[in-house]
């Protein structure tokens, strides 16, 4: 027979077995290690999903498993079981890999609770748990207006006009997008007009994209591309890539046609480009650069190299600068890869405070010289290659709560003193109009160039009712125009009235009307316009 001290152990052993798991347990607790596994990557962030975050904070480093030296993740936002991370160095981190958090020795103490975490940033990080999800969501805009001019000394005038634009990113949830922009006009003037009843028909987006990957875009279609649109639209194929902050695009297709803006393979174009971004907590910033070359009838029409610039700093400082440099010339059957710079546009608008603001801007352009295109009228080109340059400059200020006021000057000039302009624009705007509510605008605008001197006077009152629903708009303009080869100054004086109504939160009908009158002659001219806008969008 047992014991009773074999008998005192049976009954110990197994207390002594889980008190020994219990503090084993703890002890590797206290060690503090956390393992996880990487759930999505994509071309900036990291995602790692964990069991719990508890032990983790924003600004700490994760090791992946298996790699040496030091940690190459670095936690930028979490929520309670998953932490969004910046990779650092060369990580090569891929879905499913295994990361460790190992805490600096003599870490602080962590209550384990659940993090509170904004609820925008919580859904961030949980669907990048799984793989990527696809919302719809379309914009949509159709508009239909009409413009007649009636006259007491010249033929009438009428115009109908439609535009169509549709953004749809990702329909119906999936990887498709469409983008659609495009402007009909119906001209009806009276049978001796050169213009009687032409149709002009734009398209200047019609695209379908497609996205490959969360890092690769496909288009193809009729589009402008912002990150070169200077170029205007293309009709072909363009391709673009992500790598982290960079960006790679080709494009394959060709030039809509310069006299009815159409299709014209004949008008062959072809490039690539190569840009990055920059994001920080002061800085946002976007490089583009850039080679094309385009083609007519098969031989070099263009060449040339751009580059586009845009960045803001310290969110007061935003620079714009874009420029194109051609690389290639023919003129009598002989080529040559010379340097012309085409065009420079930059500008630099900076808030000094909430109530003052300036800009300052410089371009130089020459004309678009398309060798094959314009052939037989090279020599006239090439007569006429002066660089147009203008220099501009505003400021507004807001010197109080209901008053704003401001001024610009800009310029226009060229080597042989030809195409000059000066032109001085001030206004000042009453916000809240004594006595009469409603906004109250005075502007003055002054234009000398070669042959005329322009003098612009304005007053504006505008108001709404009936909780911005029916908006109204009053003015008077007085114009005088004086040119250099006529002794008589022409004094013109224009009277309109405006008005909007919002049907609904996207229908609005608007009606303008104005007459103007200059020595016998008296025109009256009537604006109708109705806008119907759509939003759709898919919820998770």
């Amino acid at each position: 027979m047992p014991s009773e001290r074999e008998k005192l152990m049976k009954k110990v052993k197994p207390a002594i077995t889980i008190f020994f798991l219990f503090v084993g347990s703890l002890l590797s607790a206290q060690d503090g290690v956390v393992t996880g596994q990487v759930s999505f990557v994509t071309s900036n962030n990291i995602y790692v999903r964990f069991e719990n975050t508890a032990s983790i904070k924003v600004g700490d480093s994760l090791r992946l498993d298996g790699k040496t030296g030091s940690p190459c993740l670095l936690v930028s936002s979490m929520s309670s079981t998953s932490c969004v991370c910046v990779p650092l160095f060369d990580c090569g981190a891929e879905k499913g890999a295994k990361v460790t958090f190992i805490p600096p020795t003599g870490q602080r103490k962590v209550v384990a609770e659940e993090k509170i975490v904004p609820s925008s940033l919580r859904d961030t990080v949980e669907l990048a748990e799984e793989d990527p999800v696809y919302l719809q969501e379309i914009r949509a805009r159709i508009s239909a207006s009409t413009y007649s001019l009636v006259s007491n000394d010249r033929a009438d005038r009428h115009r109908l006009m439609s535009r169509l634009s549709i953004d749809a990113d990702h329909i119906n949830d999936s990887k498709v997008s469409a983008d659609v922009y495009l402007n009909f006009r119906q001209i009806f003037d009276e049978p001796t007009s050169n213009l009687q009843n032409t149709s002009l028909l734009r398209v200047y987006n019609f695209s379908v994209g497609y996205d490959a990957s969360p890092t690769l875009n496909l288009l193809l279609g009729r589009n402008i591309n912002p990150k070169i649109s200077s170029l205007g639209a293309i009709d072909g194929l363009q391709a673009e890539k992500q790598f982290g902050n960079s960006y790679v695009g080709l494009l394959v297709g060709s030039r809509p046609d310069i006299f009815n803006f159409g299709y014209n393979p004949d008008l062959l174009e072809y490039g690539a480009y190569y840009g990055f971004n920059t994001n920080s907590k002061n800085i946002n910033a976007q490089t583009t650069l850039g080679l094309i070359e385009q083609r007519g009838n098969g031989d070099i029409d263009r060449r040339y190299a751009y580059v586009q610039h845009t960045s803001t700093l310290s969110k007061n400082l935003n620079f714009f600068t874009s420029a194109e440099l051609d690389l290639y010339s023919k003129v009598d059957y002989t080529t040559k890869n010379e340097l012309r710079l085409t065009s420079l546009y930059s500008s630099l608008r900076y808030r000094f405070s909430k109530a003052v603001n300036l800009m300052v801007s410089y371009d130089t352009r020459k004309r678009i010289i398309y060798y094959e295109t314009y052939r037989t009228d090279l020599d006239q080109l090439l007569d006429d290659d002066l660089a147009r340059q203008g220099i501009r400059g505003r400021m507004n200020f807001r010197p109080f709560k209901n008053i704003l006021t401001g001024f610009s000057y800009s310029k226009r000039f060229q080597s042989d003193q030809q195409n000059k302009s000066d032109n001085i624009y001030g206004y000042l705007t009453l916000s809240h109009t004594p006595f009469m509510d409603g906004r109250t605008s005075f502007s003055y605008n002054r234009n000398e160039s070669n042959y005329l001197l322009s003098n612009i006077a304005s007053v504006r009152h505008s108001r709404s009712f009936f909780y911005d629903r029916l908006y109204t708009d009053l003015y008077y303009r007085l114009v005088q125009y004086n040119y250099s080869n006529i002794t008589d100054n022409l004094l013109q004086h224009y009277m309109g009235a405006d008005v909007s109504y919002n049907i609904n939160r996207t229908l609005l009908f608007s009606i303008t009307g104005e007459f103007s009158m200059y020595n016998d002659s008296k025109n009256y001219r009537v604006y109708t316009r109705l806008v119907q806008r759509f939003h759709s969008k898919h919820k998770r």
